[in-house]
């Protein structure tokens, strides 16, 4: 006998994404999925409270819970040119990862039933999947459900050719006098110190005119030290008038930027969503965006009587282009902060901001191209050409 129809595990954005919409599909159908969100128990396992930025049009789902949003944004460049322009037609969003929980538990309904347990196995069948688990006082549990998804991060990591990493720490500070705009936010500050490889840059994301989210933010292969994060924060807040801040609270984190292919199907009834199931951007390392993207689409599946098999939430196309840029990053063949700098000074930040979220016409982003280092891009782009031939299977044999 199958226990649910759909269990969840893992309580990020992934997880808590798609079980606010499983609910929604509850109310759709008439006719309840008996849903499970499995969680790990509080402790070393359970990651800390975090922001999620993204973008989006106006009136999106989560606008109720805004922690803040910015109309308007800057990029400063390496040389300290300052571009300003509307977001339009996108707002930049932050939302708060308590309050997406707190609203998703309290509104999760009967048919969600929350778990804290350790996953220990997933198992595959042609009725159900078998979800065996354990509790906090080390009690074994096995669950089984129709249909699983998997938010979790993949053991290991998965073959590719070109994996940095966006890692970052971020202070909420407070000044003692009015120092910001709330209406307006820095996206990238490209003034830091730059790294051999790959690039670093600030961010400023005011919340009021004494507080704001201040970030230091690296593209590359290893994460920094805390104490060397803690160095290039105070750094860059000397750089832009904010030495003395009182900082009430930090976050740091680890996103991967990879051209790896991650399937989102792991069995006939198992799946992976998320940063697991490649709904990070890898050119950006913003996954929000895309676990809405991915969600709605099991949603919907699930409520017409489908195989939910969540979607890869970004076009052919914007992957491979994003894996012509980490390969050039990563070589050296451009360097960061001159790559980024002519990006957004060349472009209207609006489309800029729509390539990224993959909603921009082929015919832009061709033009957008011409705006990069065109002979380190073109070589780049020939070579992964060349390596996508030789790795498909027959490409080369005579027939």
């Amino acid at each position: 006998m199958t226990d649910f129809d759909v269990a969840i595990i893992g309580g990020g954005a992934a997880g808590l994404t798609l079980a606010h919409l499983v609910g929604r599909v509850n109310e759709r159908r008439g006719v309840p999925l008996d849903t499970v969100l499995i969680e790990a128990p509080p402790g070393p396992h359970t990651p800390p409270p975090r922001t999620w930025c993204f973008w989006e049009r106006d009136g999106g789902p989560w606008d109720g819970l805004l922690s803040a949003r910015w109309e308007d944004l800057s990029v400063v460049g390496g040389d300290g040119t300052t571009m300003t322009s509307s977001a339009a037609p996108y707002v930049y969003k932050m939302l708060r990862s308590t309050d997406v929980e707190e609203y998703v538990r309290a509104h999760a309904g009967a048919h969600v039933d929350q778990r804290s347990l350790f996953v220990t196995a997933l198992a595959d069948g042609p009725e159900h999947a078998t979800v065996t688990a354990s509790a906090p006082d080390g009690t074994r549990e096995v669950l089984t459900a129709r249909w699983v998804f998997d938010s979790r991060p993949p053991p290991r990591p998965l073959p590719a050719r070109t994996s940095l990493l966006q890692h970052f720490r971020g202070w909420f500070v407070r000044t003692p006098d009015d120092a910001f705009d709330p209406a307006a936010a820095v996206l990238m500050d490209l003034r830091t110190p730059q790294p051999p490889l790959g690039v670093s840059f600030g961010y400023v994301l005011p919340l009021t005119r004494r507080t704001a989210l201040v970030e230091y933010t690296e593209f590359g292969r290893t994460p920094l030290t805390t104490p060397a994060y803690e160095r290039a924060l105070a750094d860059y807040c000397e750089r832009v008038g904010l030495g003395g801040v009182e900082v009430t609270a930090a976050e740091q984190g680890v996103i991967p930027m990879t051209d790896a292919r991650m399937p989102t199907r792991a069995g006939r009834r198992l799946f992976r969503v998320g940063t697991a199931g490649g709904a990070t951007r890898p050119a950006t390392g913003y996954t929000f965006s895309g676990v809405g993207r991915q969600a709605r689409a099991v949603a919907d599946a699930l409520a017409a009587g489908r195989v939910p098999v969540p979607p890869v939430p970004h076009r052919p196309r914007h992957l491979a282009m994003d894996a012509v840029m980490l390969r050039a990053l990563d070589t050296g063949r451009v360097r960061g902060a001159d790559f980024f700098t002519r990006l957004f000074a060349r472009n209207r930040l609006g489309e800029v901001l729509a390539f990224l979220d993959g909603d921009s016409p082929l015919r832009r982003e061709l033009v957008m191209g011409l705006t990069t280092p065109v002979g380190a891009m073109s070589l780049t782009t020939a070579e992964h050409a060349w390596h996508a031939l030789l790795g498909r299977p027959g490409a080369l044999r005579r027939g």
